[in-house]
This record gives C-alpha cells, sequence and structure tokens, in this order.
C-alpha cells in the first residue's frame, strides 16, 4: 500500500513542479523580493538634491532674528537630527538631505500680503523664496491677562517638500523656546543639557547569550510567520483542490482508480502537494534568511523556531489540504466548489487576521486559550513563538499533540467524502451532504 501511495505523491510533485507557470510564480516572488532587499534600498539611500532658498522672516517681538539665523544653519539642523533621532535601524538608511535655507529679514510692519507676493516669483528667478514666517508680537513675552504665549504665522510657496517645512518648524520651536528661557534669566543650555537623557540601546539575556534588542523587528517577525503559513497552506490547497476538480472532470481519476485504491490516491496527493509547499516555503525562507543576513538579523531568529514552522506548517496543510481535497472530489467544476469554501476559508482568514493582535499579547487569556484549538492553533502558536515572549515548552507540545488530533479528524472526514465523491457527477452536493457522506461512509 504504501508503495503506491508514494508513488501517487511522486507523480503529483513531479507534475506540478514541471509545470512552466508552477515555475514561474514561484521564482518571480523570490526575484521581487531580491529587488526589494538589494536594489530598493540602493535606489532609496541614493541622495536627492539639496533644498536651497530664501526664507523670509517678519519678527514682531523684535529678539528672534539673530536666535533664528542661528537655528536655520545647517549644523544647527543635524545637531537636531541627531538629538531626535532614536536607536538606529539597520533597516533605516540616512536620513533626508539638510537644506540650505538664507534667512531674509522683512520689516514686522510690512502688510501679509505683500509678503506672500514674495512667494509669486518666476520659475528662472536666481534665488527661490521658500517660505515666510510671521512672528506674533506675544511670542516672546506673554501679553498681559493671558496664559500662554503667541505663536507664528507660516506661508510656504507651492511645491515646497515636507522635509524642508519640518525643518523650519522645529527651528522655529527651538529659536522661541530660547528666547522665552533668556527672558526669564534662564541658560537654556543648562535646560537642554538636564532634559536631554540618551536612551541607550537595551539588550536581551538569554541562555543563548546576550544580543541586542530590536523590537520593530520582533513586532514584525509575528506577521511574517502568519503570512508566510497562511501563503504556504492556500497555495497548495488551493492546487491540491483545483488538481482533483481537474482530473475528476477529465476522467483521470477513473484511470488512477484502477491501479489504487482510493485512499491510497488521496493520500498519495497529499503527500505530493506537501512535498510541494515545503518546496515553496523553503524558497521563501531561505530567501528571507538571506536578506536578514543582508542586514545583520539574521541572529535574532531561533533556529528552533523553523523547526516549528515546519511542524505546524505540516499539520495546518493536513487539515486544510484535506477539507479542500474533499470538496475537491465533491464538485465537477471550480466554479461549484465557491459555495462549498466558505467554511472552510473562515476557518483559515479568522487564526490570520487575529496574528498581529496575538503577536502583541501573546501571554493573554485568548492566545493562550487558542493554543489548544485546532486548527486555528497553528497559526496562534506560531505567533506566540515568533513574539518577544514565546510561550512555555509544555503548551507548545500541548499545541502539537491537539494539532495532530485535528488533523486526524480532518483527514478522516476528507477520507470518506473523497471515497464517495470522487466518482459521483451531477449536482454539487452541499456542505451538509458532505458530512452525511462522511457518517455513511
Amino acid at each position: 500500500m504504501m508503495q503506491r501511495v508514494w508513488m501517487v505523491a511522486a507523480r503529483d510533485f513531479s507534475v506540478t513542479i514541471g509545470n512552466k507557470g508552477f515555475l514561474f510564480g514561484i521564482l518571480l516572488m523570490p526575484l521581487l523580493i531580491c529587488i526589494f532587499v538589494f536594489v530598493g534600498p540602493r535606489i532609496l539611500n541614493g541622495r536627492s538634491p539639496v533644498v536651497e532658498g530664501q526664507v523670509a522672516v517678519m519678527d514682531a517681538t523684535g529678539s528672534l532674528v539673530s536666535e533664528l539665523r542661528l537655528d536655520l544653519a545647517p549644523a544647527a539642523i543635524a545637531a537636531r537630527r541627531a538629538r531626535d533621532a532614536g536607536p538606529r535601524n539597520p533597516l533605516q538608511r540616512d536620513g533626508p538631505p539638510i537644506p540650505s535655507l538664507a534667512m531674509v529679514e522683512k520689516p514686522s510692519t510690512e502688510d501679509p500680503q505683500v509678503a506672500k507676493n514674495w512667494l509669486l516669483q518666476a520659475p528662472d528667478a536666481p534665488e527661490r523664496h521658500l517660505a515666510v514666517i510671521a512672528i506674533h508680537p506675544d511670542a516672546v513675552k506673554r501679553a498681559e491677562g493671558r496664559s500662554e504665549f503667541g505663536s507664528y504665522d507660516l506661508y510656504i510657496a507651492s511645491r515646497l517638500d515636507e522635509n524642508t517645512e519640518n525643518v523650519i518648524h522645529d527651528a522655529m520651536r527651538q529659536g522661541l523656546v530660547n528666547a522665552r528661557l533668556k527672558d526669564k534669566g534662564i541658560d537654556p543650555a543648562a535646560v537642554e543639557a538636564s532634559m536631554h537623557v540618551v536612551r541607550p540601546v537595551s539588550v536581551t539575556v538569554g541562555v543563548g547569550g546576550e544580543r541586542e534588542t530590536r523590537r520593530g523587528f520582533s513586532r514584525m517577525l509575528p506577521f511574517l510567520c502568519g503570512i508566510l503559513l497562511f501563503m504556504g497552506v492556500l497555495t497548495s490547497g488551493q492546487m491540491l483542490m483545483t488538481s482533483t476538480i481537474e482530473e475528476k472532470s477529465s476522467r483521470v481519476v477513473e484511470v488512477l482508480l484502477a491501479a489504487v485504491s482510493p485512499l491510497e490516491l488521496m493520500w498519495g496527493k497529499l503527500l505530493g502537494r506537501l512535498g510541494v509547499g515545503l518546496l515553496i516555503l523553503a524558497v521563501y525562507v531561505g530567501l528571507g534568511m538571506f536578506a536578514l543576513l543582508e542586514y545583520s538579523l539574521a541572529g535574532l531568529v531561533d533556529p528552533l523556531l523553523l523547526v516549528y514552522f515546519v511542524i505546524f506548517y505540516l499539520l495546518a496543510s493536513l487539515v486544510y489540504g484535506g477539507l479542500m481535497m474533499s470538496i475537491g472530489a465533491a464538485v465537477n467544476q471550480v466554479a461549484d466548489a465557491q459555495s462549498l469554501m466558505g467554511p472552510v476559508m473562515i476557518l483559515l482568514v479568522a487564526p490570520y487576521v487575529l496574528v498581529p493582535m496575538i503577536g502583541q499579547n501573546p501571554n493573554s487569556t485568548l492566545s493562550v486559550a487558542m493554543t489548544f484549538v485546532p486548527p486555528v492553533n497553528s497559526f496562534v502558536v506560531l505567533a506566540r513563538l515568533a513574539s518577544s515572549t514565546p510561550p512555555p515548552l509544555w503548551q507548545v507540545l500541548g499545541a502539537i499533540a491537539t494539532g495532530v488530533v485535528g488533523a486526524g479528524v480532518a483527514v478522516w472526514f476528507a477520507a470518506k467524502v473523497f471515497k464517495i465523491g470522487l466518482l459521483m457527477q451531477g449536482k454539487p452536493p452541499s456542505f451538509g451532504t458532505l458530512v452525511k457522506w462522511a457518517r455513511m461512509a
């Protein structure tokens, strides 16, 4: 019996991977990933042109021009950017270029409309007019009877980029704060030094040693595992269902049943598609690890996570692949299978949608409870294992045990439906009819 099962599996595997459409599909996504990982950063890392131009200032306070001239200097802009930057992300390259801004002082009594017209200049003008800043009279000293300081109005030229606008706002904030402190006789440098606390990069200490903590990557990893599992299960399940329908409608299945039993045919097809799914995942996971090596992040992935990923992928594929194959055996056309796919897709999409929430709260009551509920526990446990606080070993082993039971029930159901529906023609059955077939067989 096992020899015939392996023969069917080998046939299904070779026919699938020998298809040109399959080869194109399996190579297209890795090619796009390579472009994103290796070519994209080099394109994005190319420096944009430096913005150069003039900024007009109408200072009604009479005390901000010199302060603002210093804060708009490229060195001051670079210092603020370095101060505000958090721990470096290896996926984040250099920031946008620092603009070169020349300050032009205008009388505070000038008509605002005239100042706005200063921004309307010919495209071939030698100096580009970027913005007009109108500072309120009470921006440094509060007006009598008011608890808040005044601010400023900003008028910008059309097509001024967001980075330059943010630089102007940051410079105005710094200048106003310094001027207000000096007005009260307080040293701005002393206040700045007192308020500035450097946040270090935390170090995660574990049994295997120490490593630099990457919270951003830790938040992404559960989602990446979920989407890989979802794509792998959905792709292999749909291929399994489609091939079963095609073989049934073309009468190829009748020839196959002359050599093997329905159960041997089912197990052969299921194992063959599992091999195809593992091949696809090997390509994607291998490329993913290669991309992590490019950014020196491969050490953040526990090798045991890859082992658990394969285990839970096999359990999920047995469940969803068996259900989709039973649907393929019960219908004669792909269109007839859509109505039966509804409950299966709900079982597949629901845990996938929950993966980001489970990754953020891996030890919540819902996460722990769903760990022992097949078939959704494959997604749940993977998300918990990929999170920053993985579950204890007994919960993982319990999830594998319940997953094996769930896969056994799903394959048993698929075998019953497969045996009856494979040679049946006519009107497609409902999902309730499939349950009746399983009870009768």
